[in-house]
């Protein structure tokens, strides 16, 4: 499994995260429907708040949340990181964790394209779709960071790469 960070700096309208890198996994596992398997991995590592559906086709962030997702079946290109940010093809078994208003939305996707979502225990996806005011970059900045990874658990790097400074 090959791990890939990605710090976006502010898009247009949208805030990204100007100190915590989205962590893009590559074959997380290999097959054509690992849905139940990300739903388990995820609450195995206490990541709440799962569900499945498809991305978004309009660029939003979310303010209350650091969000991950985990490409069950099919496969799709997402522009992540605002209208400035990057292009990015996942495939079934690729995984990406986005930091607390970093902008994402689908371009394009097969027909079968599902993900599974989830959150750090205690928080909430709120869908942000116009600039941040100041209260919103607060929260942002001072949402706490997941104690595990949703991937690996309690060494995996989100808890490396996403420590903050005491």
């Amino acid at each position: 499994m090959g791990i890939e960070k990605l710090i976006f700096d502010a898009s247009a309208w949208v805030p990204n995260n100007p100190s915590l890198p989205v962590l893009l996994y590559r074959g997380v596992f290999i097959t054509k429907d690992g849905s139940e398997e990300f739903a388990r991995l995820f609450a195995s590592h206490g990541w709440t708040g799962l569900w499945r559906n498809g991305v978004f086709d309009y660029q939003h962030y979310h303010s209350g949340a650091h969000e991950v997702l985990g490409v069950g079946k099919g496969h799709a290109k997402l522009l992540i990181g605002g209208s400035d940010g990057n292009e990015i093809d996942l495939s079934a078994g690729d995984c990406i964790l986005l930091p607390a208003g970093t902008g994402h939305m689908r371009i394009d996707a097969s027909d079968d394209f599902e993900v599974v979502g989830a959150y750090p225990s205690g928080q909430e996806a709120d869908i942000q779709t116009s600039p941040p005011s100041k209260a919103v970059c607060a929260r942002i900045a001072r949402l706490h960071l997941p104690e595990t990874d949703p991937v690996q658990g309690t060494s995996g790097p989100a808890v490396v790469a996403w420590s903050r400074p005491i």
